[in-house]
């Protein structure tokens, strides 16, 4: 994977937990008393809920609430009652059953090559192959068809998500500088925050009535949460938020990338605080700190260096490239100006109007072979030409330095946190409106 795909996956969230530990009932047990025996005595999955011309089968409800309540008490979580849980899982599926019908329709499919690498990705993270992943799986009775078959589902609704959401909005100009203008003396520039939050959603068609009802609930919640109720056991049984199941935990985020609904309140608070019911278009939230780390100023080792690249093509190849460009390498330790022979030669467009000069640029820019010759390199020292994926190259290293990149990564902080911020709240709506106009039955 080149240095541009390297995080390919990162905005991927999948709910499901690699590891599980142990609980009470066996998958196999609960999924058993939730089936009925057939006329000729074979056992027969039960229907949880429909879903429009779907369903939500009792097995598939059964698995996830094992699967949920594992992690749930690995984490020391308090559980809800049984009820609760069950009706909070019941719902997450229904919303993966809606989203995956909406992609079926749509023609949104998850090939397999795209598939096998986010398996890969996955098995690589916990220190083994795709190979060998199955045989992992199996020690916590994990079923790998099912996981392969409900990762690819979550890929899909990525993929949905995607389109139909995250490809729609922008950042402007003047959003961006009005975020930095707001940020540019606040103390929570470089802090992180550790972030929990609960919502009580409202449907895209609230009415006076549900609209108080929604109020009146958000704030009965907060008042029990301020007496002493679990925040994550209350946000499992209670929030309606994609965040619900992992008990409202929305993990670390950087002080700059704070999604804007919470930016103006989390700052402000103590670590262990809980916010007053914070009111949006998609609803109620109810906002936690769990914890805040002081940040420092961002240093990076960076190269300034300059290039040139020299294509294979039908008529060149390996050798002939390799020759003319070592001889062009000679001629430049002879005398000839680097930055004259490169806008002459090389056949990086990029850099070659500008001498071949790659500018300044910290770790992780470059692909692996390119980075580790220039990071082998003295100053002024040319490197032998070697090849990459782009072609044969030879590389120059003309200064180095150790550079505060603070305010270039909060911009591009900001640029993240001003989508993300967006694109959270769009979900929820998105999500809602999905939700609204599908036809669902409860079957329990």
């Amino acid at each position: 994977m080149t240095a541009v795909g390297k995080h390919m996956y990162n905005r991927i969230h999948i709910v499901l937990a690699l590891f599980v530990i142990t609980t009470v009932l066996q998958p196999e047990t609960v999924r058993a008393q939730n089936m009925e025996l057939s006329d000729t005595g074979v056992l027969v999955d039960g229907i949880a809920a429909v879903v429009n011309d779907g369903a939500v089968l009792l097995s598939e409800l059964d698995e996830q609430t094992v699967l949920i309540v594992r992690r749930l008490r690995s984490e020391n979580t308090p559980l809800p009652p049984q009820n609760i849980l069950v009706k909070q899982v019941l719902e997450r599926l229904i919303i993966m059953q809606i989203q995956l019908q909406r992609a079926r329709r749509d023609g949104i499919t998850m090939p397999d090559e795209i598939l096998n690498r986010a398996l890969a990705d996955v098995a690589r993270r916990n220190g083994t192959t795709l190979a060998e992943l199955p045989a992992l799986l199996a020690k916590d009775r994990v079923d790998y068809s099912s996981y392969r078959k409900e990762m690819r589902e979550q890929l899909i609704i990525e993929r949905l998500r995607q389109r139909d959401v995250v490809s729609r909005i922008g950042v402007t100009s003047r959003e961006l500088e009005d975020h930095l203008e707001r940020e540019q003396n606040s103390a929570y520039r470089n802090m992180r925050y550790r972030v929990s939050h609960i919502l009580i959603s409202l449907s895209t068609m609230t009415t006076p009535e549900e609209l108080e009802v929604a109020s009146k609930k958000a704030w009965d919640l907060y008042n029990q949460l301020l007496e002493g109720a679990d925040f994550a056991q209350a946000a499992v049984a209670y929030s309606d938020a994609q965040t619900a199941l992992e008990g409202g935990s929305m993990g670390w985020r950087d002080g700059d990338a704070l999604p804007t609904l919470f930016a103006e309140v989390v700052p402000n608070m103590e670590k262990g605080q809980i916010s007053e019911p914070i009111r949006t278009s998609s609803g109620f939230h109810i906002v936690k700190l769990d914890d805040i780390e002081g940040g420092e100023p961002i240093m990076e080792n960076q190269t300034h260096a300059r290039h040139i690249l020299m294509e294979i093509d039908q008529i060149m190849d390996d050798d002939i490239v390799q020759q003319k460009l070592a001889d062009v390498r000679q001629g430049i330790l002879d005398g000839d100006d680097f930055a004259t022979i490169a806008k002459a030669v090389s056949d990086d467009p990029a850099s070659a109007i500008e001498g071949g000069d790659l500018g300044w640029n910290g770790p992780g820019v470059f692909v692996d072979i390119f980075q580790a010759k220039m990071d082998k390199l003295e100053i002024n020292e040319i490197s032998e030409p070697f090849k990459t994926q782009f072609g044969w190259h030879f590389v120059q290293v003309l200064e180095r330095r150790v550079h505060d990149t603070t305010d270039d990564v909060a911009r591009n902080r900001a640029m993240i946190a001003i989508r993300d911020s967006k694109v959270a709240e769009e979900t929820e709506l998105w999500l809602r409106q999905m939700r609204d106009e599908s036809f669902v039955e409860h079957r329990l």
